[in-house]
C-alpha cells in the first residue's frame, strides 16, 4: 500500500506529521518515522486543510466563459441552450478535463456535477484523479418523447456507473421545476431513492422561477411544489435556494435538505444576493457552497466563492459577524462531503485523504490574523502548493499532470464547436 508522509505540516494550528496510507489518513502526530517505501514531503512553512467540495458545477461548460454576458438568467439560458446543440461527447470530455485542471489548481478535490454526457465526465474525473458525483440530467421541456429518451439514458448510464471507480458516484439530475414535467420529476426521484442515489436540481434560483411556479401550481412556491411531490429529504441537493419565504425555509430545514449557495453566479446574472444563510442553518438545512458553471461564474475557484459569500452576507445584513470563518469553511468542505455521503472534508485520522497543502511563508500570511482569515480574505488559490485526492497527488509543486496537453485539446475542440 502506497504511503505518503507530510512532514512538519501545520494541522489546526499545531505542527505535526501526517501519514497517508492508501486512500486514508492513517496518523497525525508529532514525529512519524517513514518506512522504506514511503514518499516523504517536507512541508515546513505549510498548512494542511481539507480539499474543497464544489457542490454545484457544470464542468462541461469550462469553455463557456464570456457567453451571454450582461444578460438575465432566462435570456442567458436560452443562449446557452442554443450553443449546447453544437457540442458532443468529445467536447464534454475535453471541457470537463479542463475544468478538472482548474479545480485542482484552486484546491477542489470533489465536485458535484450537473451536465450532459456524464460518461465523458466520468472519464475526465477518473483520469485527473478527482472525486466526483455525476448526474444524468432530466430536462425534457415538457416534451413526452424527450422525457422517455432521457429516462432511458438515465437507466443506461446508471448501469454503466456500477462499474465506475468507487471515487466517482452516480446521481439523478433534475434541471428545474420550469423545465421538467411532473411525471419526469417523480420518476427521477423514485429511481434515485430506489437505488440510494443523490438527487441534484436547481431550485428557487430567480424571482421569475418562483412567480411562474405559483401561477402554474395553484400558488405553490417551487419548494412547496416539490414538497407536495414528496421530493424533499436529506438526499436532495438544491442549487441556489435563493428566493425563499418562511414556509420554504421551514420545509427545507425540517427535511434536512442540502442547499447550495452559488454567490458569484447569482451576482453576475443578477438573480439575487440575499441568500438566507442564518435562517436555513438555524432551521436545520445543510448549507454548502458551489461555483456553478463557467458560463455564469467564469471560474471554478472555491476560495473566491468563500470570500464573496461571506462578504455579501455581511454587507446585506449590515452585520460583520454574519457567516463566520469556521462555518464558511465547513460549507466549502465537510458540509459538502456530508451531502454526498463521503468521509471527507476534514483533516483527521481515518478520513479520506483529500488534502490541500497551503504555502504560508508568503506575503498573504504575514499578519497577526488567523490562518483562516488570511487564507480566505487575503490569499489566492495560487498559495495551494500540493493537492492530494484519495491518497494520491493530483497536483505537486503547482503542476498538474497533462495540463499543457489538455489545454491544447481544448483549443482544438473549441475551434470545432465554433465552426458548427
Amino acid at each position: 500500500m502506497k504511503e505518503i508522509l507530510l512532514k512538519n505540516i501545520v494541522v489546526k494550528g499545531q505542527e505535526n506529521d501526517i501519514l497517508i496510507c492508501g486512500e486514508r489518513i492513517a496518523r497525525i502526530c508529532g514525529q512519524i518515522e517513514p518506512g522504506p517505501e514511503t514518499e516523504v514531503v517536507n512541508c515546513h512553512g505549510m498548512t494542511a486543510v481539507p480539499g474543497f467540495v464544489n457542490m454545484h458545477a457544470h464542468a462541461g461548460m469550462s469553455m463557456f466563459k464570456g457567453v451571454g454576458e450582461d444578460k438575465v438568467l432566462h435570456e442567458w439560458i436560452d443562449k446557452v441552450w442554443k450553443i449546447e446543440k453544437n457540442i458532443d461527447e468529445e467536447y464534454v470530455y475535453v471541457a470537463t478535463k479542463l475544468s478538472c485542471v482548474e479545480m485542482i489548481k484552486s484546491g477542489t478535490t470533489t465536485f458535484n456535477d450537473h451536465y450532459w454526457h456524464s460518461p465523458m465526465a466520468y472519464k475526465a474525473a477518473y483520469e485527473l484523479g478527482l472525486r466526483a458525483t455525476l448526474s444524468v440530467v432530466l430536462c425534457d421541456n415538457f416534451d413526452a418523447g424527450k422525457a422517455r429518451a432521457q429516462y432511458d439514458e438515465l437507466l443506461d448510464v446508471y448501469r454503466q456507473s456500477l462499474g465506475w471507480d468507487p471515487r466517482v458516484k452516480f446521481a439523478v439530475g433534475l434541471h428545474s421545476v420550469y423545465s421538467v414535467d411532473e411525471k419526469a420529476l417523480l420518476a427521477g426521484c423514485e429511481f434515485a431513492r430506489k437505488h440510494g442515489l443523490r438527487i441534484h436540481m436547481h431550485l428557487c434560483e430567480t424571482r421569475k422561477e418562483v412567480e411562474d411556479c405559483k401561477k402554474a401550481h395553484g400558488g405553490l412556491t417551487p419548494v412547496e411544489y416539490v414538497n407536495e411531490l414528496g421530493m424533499l429529504g436529506p438526499d436532495l441537493i438544491c442549487a441556489h435556494s435563493l428566493w425563499l419565504n418562511e414556509h420554504d425555509i421551514e420545509l427545507l430545514g425540517e427535511n434536512h435538505v442540502n442547499c447550495v449557495h452559488n454567490i458569484n453566479s447569482n451576482l453576475k446574472l443578477a438573480s439575487g444576493y440575499k441568500f438566507l444563510y442564518n435562517e436555513l442553518r438555524d432551521a436545520g438545512a445543510n448549507i454548502c457552497l458551489g461555483t456553478d458553471g463557467c458560463g455564469s461564474s467564469n471560474n471554478m475557484d472555491m476560495l473566491e466563492t468563500m470570500k464573496t459569500s461571506a462578504m455579501v452576507q455581511k454587507a446585506w445584513r449590515e452585520d460583520p459577524t454574519a457567516m463566520p470563518l469556521e462555518e464558511l469553511f465547513d460549507a466549502a468542505t465537510v458540509n459538502g462531503a456530508k451531502a454526498l455521503g463521503i468521509d471527507a472534508g476534514q483533516i483527521r485520522e481515518g478520513a479520506l485523504a483529500d488534502i490541500n497543502v497551503v504555502q504560508t511563508n508568503n506575503y498573504a500570511f504575514l499578519s497577526p490574523g488567523s490562518f483562516l482569515s488570511n487564507f480566505v480574505y487575503s490569499a489566492h488559490s495560487n498559495t495551494i502548493k500540493h493537492v492530494i485526492c484519495n491518497g494520491k497527488f493530483v497536483m505537486k509543486d503547482r503542476r498538474v499532470m497533462g495540463q499543457p496537453e489538455i489545454e491544447e485539446e481544448a483549443r482544438v475542440v473549441l475551434r470545432k464547436a465554433l465552426k458548427k
